[in-house]
């Protein structure tokens, strides 16, 4: 059954600050590999002008993501979580996040599309700091595959 168009432009309440720490930081670089020393030296981070150290730009895939469970677990909508895929993910960064951010993720559903039985789901996650600044977006899709006929 195709996800209720209705749905577009519903909005979730914010989620709870998540604390960005330094260690969370490092083992995400490490993880994806990534050796800048701005991701694990302060010092290498200050004289790159910030006040501590940076995380790499899909760090906030993490919290974007559970942020955005709020509208996968939403019974209304009728989302089956079982046929998902991730179909894509981008992010627009107004500024790093930094270490010692309190980052909170406000999740809308931005479209609702059908395609030969499938549903897709756009949703965008504005991603701001303790003080309402903008820190990051990102948008992630979700592909529902149709169910298989019998």
């Amino acid at each position: 059954m195709a996800l209720d168009q209705s749905f577009v432009g519903r909005s979730y309440p914010p989620t709870d600050p998540y604390e960005v720490g330094r260690e969370k930081i490092r083992e995400f670089a490490e993880a994806v590999g990534d050796p800048n020393p701005a991701y694990t030296d302060p010092e290498a981070a200050k004289a790159l002008g910030h006040p501590d150290v940076i995380a790499p730009p899909t760090f906030v895939f993490a919290i974007t993501f559970k942020a955005a469970g709020q509208v996968i677990q939403d019974p209304q909508l009728g989302l089956d979580y079982s046929r998902v895929v991730h179909g894509d993910q981008k992010f627009v960064h107004r500024r790093p996040v930094r270490a010692g951010d309190r980052l909170t993720v406000t999740s809308t559903i931005e479209a609702i599309k059908s395609m030969a039985g499938n549903d897709i789901l756009d949703i965008r996650g504005e991603v701001r700091d303790e003080a309402g600044e903008h820190v990051v977006t990102a948008w992630t899709k979700l592909v529902s595959r149709a169910a298989e006929e019998a």
